[in-house]
Order: structure tokens, then sequence, then C-alpha cells
């Protein structure tokens, strides 16, 4: 969803942190013809699953990515859109799962902090996370004098709960612009509004 729904119009550099398949960019490079992509990953084989969708696309040219710590990663330039789709724990993940993925990956005021300092002027923060977080998340964001600028409240169906939010923040302070957007409108049939979303996408190599 999140490579349907962020705000990449106005970017000309753009840096995804924790790529997985590398398909959040992927969707944003088709709706930006003339941004350049740069994704990361500290996982070996996320790295080398990104790199061959990469390489795959017809967006290639425009499409770099590394094996990298977040945290330790630099940049001479700053970054007009930073998206991310950040690790989470659920209730249920075994404490050996849970210890394992700490060790390598971000936290969320890691991830916050670090983008704080990359993202450019106008730039535009972008994440989906679970509803759950979404009030601690703003708040740690606030901390690094990033505002919310966008929260897109997304649904399973009409009338059920939030489960997901994209939320996007930027270094000035705006009116939040706030939607809510529904994926089925009923058990397996995908919404007027979703298909208007998704229908441009091409259907990307897993």
């Amino acid at each position: 969803m999140l490579g349907a729904l962020a705000n990449v119009d106005n970017a000309d550099r753009v840096l995804e942190v924790g790529t997985g398949t590398g398909l959040i960019s992927l969707m944003l490079a088709q709706r930006n013809p003339k941004a350049e992509f740069l994704g990361l990953d500290i996982q070996n084989a996320a790295f080398e699953l990104t790199r061959r969708n990469f390489q795959n696309s017809i967006f290639n040219a425009r499409l770099k990515n590394i094996q990298q710590d977040f945290k330790l990663f630099e940049s001479s330039e700053k970054f007009d859109l930073i998206v991310s789709n950040p690790p989470y724990f659920e209730e249920s993940d075994s404490s050996k799962d849970k210890v394992a993925r700490q060790t390598i990956e971000l936290n969320f005021e890691q991830l916050i902090s670090k983008a704080s300092v990359l993202l450019s002027e106008n730039g535009i923060f972008s994440v989906i996370i679970p509803a759950e977080i979404g009030r601690d998340f703003i708040e740690i964001a606030g901390g690094y004098h990033l505002f919310l600028d966008r929260r897109v409240a997304i649904k399973g169906i009409e009338n059920s709960k939030t489960k997901r939010l994209v939320l996007e923040f930027s270094l000035v302070e705006n009116v939040i612009k706030e939607s809510v957007f529904v994926i089925e409108k009923s058990p397996r049939k995908y919404s007027d509004q979703y298909l208007e979303l998704t229908k441009e996408f091409h259907i990307f190599g897993k």
C-alpha cells in the first residue's frame, strides 16, 4: 500500500529503508518517471532479492540498492522522500524470533532520528505501521522536529477497525491531511477506491 499511497510526485531523490523485495521502490518508480531511487537493507537475502528485482525492472537505470545498516548510512545529499515499512513485533512472536530480529533491525526511534537528518528541506518521510502504535510513532517523530503532514487510515473492509496507518512527516508544520482507505467492499471483492488506486501498476516479479 505504501508504494501506491506515498507522496512521490515532487521527489527527485528517494530512499527506501528496509527494501524487502524492492516492491515499494518499483511502484514509486512507475509513479514518478524522473526520480532516482536508493534502497537499503541490512539482510543479505533481502538485498539480493531487491537487486534482482531492480535489475529486471524497466526502471533499472534509476534504481540502486546497497546492503547496509541504516544507522551507519551517510549521504552528502538529502532525500526528497524517505519511505519505510518498518519491522514490528506481534505479541504472538516467539521470544527467540524477537531477539534475532531486534539484533539486526531498527527500532522506531533510530529510524526516525536518522530520517530527520537525511530529509531535504521540503522532503517527506512516509511510513506504513500498525494502527495501534501510530500515536507513539507520531510522538517520537515530534521529538526530532518531524511534523505529521498526512494520515491515511487503512481498513480491510468498510466498517472494520483501522489496521494500518500511512503517516507522512515533514520538517515544516502544515495542516494535517486525513483520509480513510478501504481495501475491500465485501470479503474478497476489492473496493472501487482500491481498484482505482492500483489500476496502473505493472505486475512485478516476486
